[in-house]
């Protein structure tokens, strides 16, 4: 199995975003206005990306980040692209650290949403609402890098491959359309810099 991307990512700097659109020399996410300008450049970064976007959203040079900015910029961005299903959109965010980290936890979890972040160097995990059978199956997906996705002619576990298809439908894994593999987005961004 190769490790090559299906789909090429789309790597946007939130604290570069911030400094642009908000005319600040702070990387500080602490006001819904600030969130929602940094949502929509976002939102139009991608809007040329096709019918496949993978996008990494670094916030690693953000240092602060309030509830109502990651609503915006990390809620409601998902949740755009989960409710419209326009485009196969998935989301890494990276840079998330402990400060960070329970406000998206919160805002995920408000609105049961859930994402993939990267919190250290090369170090994944799921944030947000899941259940025990998604988190189970997606950090074992996140371990071996690839799976066998449901209706790809194998026989296996019905509630297994159904959960499988659960974390694709989500954007927290990505279906490869020419094999039927489900890949780890770990896997799709892990050498984006």
């Amino acid at each position: 199995m190769s490790d090559r991307r299906p789909v090429d990512p789309i790597a946007i700097d939130v604290g570069d975003l911030v400094q642009k659109t908000v005319a600040s020399l702070y990387s500080h996410l602490i006001t819904r206005p600030t969130g929602r300008a940094v949502r929509l450049a976002i939102e139009a970064q991608l809007a040329d990306a096709g019918d496949q976007a993978l996008s990494l959203i670094d916030l690693s040079e953000v240092t602060l980040l309030d509830f109502s900015c990651a609503d915006e910029v990390v809620a409601k961005l998902l949740q755009r692209y989960q409710d419209h299903r326009r485009t196969d959109a998935y989301f890494v965010f990276r840079g998330v650290t402990e400060p960070h980290r329970d406000q998206i936890e919160v805002v995920l979890e408000r609105q049961s949403l859930a994402a993939v972040a990267e919190t250290g160097s090369g170090h994944f995990e799921l944030l947000g609402s899941r259940s025990e059978e998604e988190g189970r199956l997606w950090q074992e997906l996140e371990e071996v890098g690839r799976m066998s996705g449901p209706g790809n002619g194998q026989r296996g576990d019905d509630g297994r491959q159904g959960t499988l298809q659960r974390l694709v439908f989500r954007g927290l894994a990505y279906r490869s359309g020419a094999a039927g593999e489900v890949v780890a987005l770990s896997r799709l961004v892990r050498h984006l810099g």
